[in-house]
């Protein structure tokens, strides 16, 4: 019993701190010592990057999206990179620009080196990253530069959110309890900016100053990689939740676990090539917020896990406490098996779902680390994009 008792308080210890406490030293630390930064009006030259692989159901509206964006003209150039694109994305692309999109059409060389190639070709003075298949709000790269106007600012997180459909609903009950994933992190990464530094950016929507970008190496996550690297140089990466993209969600619940262990064990890796981030000497309290957010979450498989066979174990022994914590955990995975089975709309069941599916990928995506499989390829997930 007395191993037991310690499994099951230091399981749930970790598992408060990185759900409870964590957010809420993120909150504290944003109110009680707030870091502003200087905003402005301007119009710097932007380089908008597209690394896109097999998207002729996505591309001619993302470039009609972003030639009608409020921007200044004249100030804004496209950089579609076609990655070896076998279903006409790069001719759709050079049909539907003009002369503000130039389209590199590349062999299959994978995302990182397409978006190297994207990079080198780019004459802007802040490179902006999208994906293929996200619609940016009218006003959304005007909010995105903003914070530009300050010297200390190197990089900035835009806003990811995700369509329903016609109805009102997600397409699926387990991608729709990554809404309520989504407000969360979109509150977080709010705190973190105010604090001193988001912790990276969502590859839908953020941007860098050209001078900051590091040629991106194959296995890692793009964006995690790209965004921290401002960090790493000594500048500021904020969030600007007033530049909103939006993303279709996966078109299945099986879709959206296999494309989640691709992110987090690339985003692993890439948290691995970014280390020196997690020396609290240099970085501070970011360093906490990295190994909390990007390690600590990834590995919550294990206090989860160890907590239901404590919480069972204690119960067997009749702690009536510990019984109603089985009792607890038992209705929480029961409701998750439901909505990961039926994708019920119904919301009792959407979060316990999601984060079943989540803390599931992140178990595979650290196996593959541990057995050295890389992920340098794959194929588009996601449905296309919709003005």
């Amino acid at each position: 019993m007395t191993v037991a008792l310690a499994t099951f308080w230091g399981s749930l210890a970790l598992v408060a701190y990185t759900y409870l406490g964590f957010p809420a030293l993120v909150l504290a630390r944003g109110l009680l010592r707030p870091r502003g930064y200087r905003s402005g009006g301007g119009t710097p030259r932007v380089s908008m990057v597209i690394a896109a692989r097999n998207e002729a159901g996505s591309i001619g509206a993302k470039i009609e999206n972003l030639l009608a964006l409020d921007y200044d003209e004249g100030r804004l150039e496209v950089i579609v990179v076609s990655d070896g694109s076998t279903d006409g994305t790069g001719e759709i692309a050079a049909a539907r620009g003009g002369p503000a999109v130039r389209v590199l059409d590349l062999g299959r060389v994978g995302k990182a080196a397409a978006l190297n190639a994207g990079v080198a070709a780019s004459t802007g003075d802040i490179l902006v990253f999208s994906d293929a298949n996200s619609v940016y709000a009218p006003d959304a790269l005007r909010a995105l530069v903003r914070p530009f106007a300050d010297p200390d600012v190197g990089g900035v997180a835009g806003d990811q959110r995700y369509r329903v459909d016609v109805d009102g609903r997600y397409a699926d009950g387990i991608v729709a309890g990554e809404r309520g994933y989504w407000a969360l992190d979109r509150l977080l990464k709010s705190l973190q900016s105010r604090g001193g530094n988001a912790i990276s950016a969502t590859g839908a929507i953020y941007a860098i100053r050209r001078e900051l970008f590091e040629p991106i190496p194959d296995g890692v996550t793009d964006d995690f990689f790209t965004s921290t690297g401002v960090i790493a140089r000594g500048k500021r990466l904020v969030f600007a939740a007033d530049a909103v993209a939006y993303e279709p969600p996966a078109p299945s619940g099986s879709r959206e676990f296999d494309r989640k262990v691709r992110v987090i064990t690339r985003g692993l890796r890439a948290v691995g090539a970014r280390r020196e981030l997690l020396d609290a000497r240099r970085h501070g309290f970011y360093a906490l917020q990295l190994f909390s957010h990007k390690i600590l979450r990834r590995l919550m498989i294990v206090p989860l896990a160890t907590l239901a066979v404590a919480s069972a174990a204690l119960a067997a022994a009749g702690h009536p406490w510990y019984q109603a914590a089985a009792a607890a955990q038992g209705m929480f995975y029961g409701c998750a098996a439901l909505g990961l089975a039926r994708g019920s709309q119904l919301k009792v069941l959407k979060l316990p779902a999601y984060f079943c599916l989540v803390n599931a990928a992140c178990a595979r995506a650290v196996w593959n680390i541990v057995r050295g499989r890389r992920i340098d390829r794959w194929e588009p997930a996601r449905a296309g994009a919709q003005p």
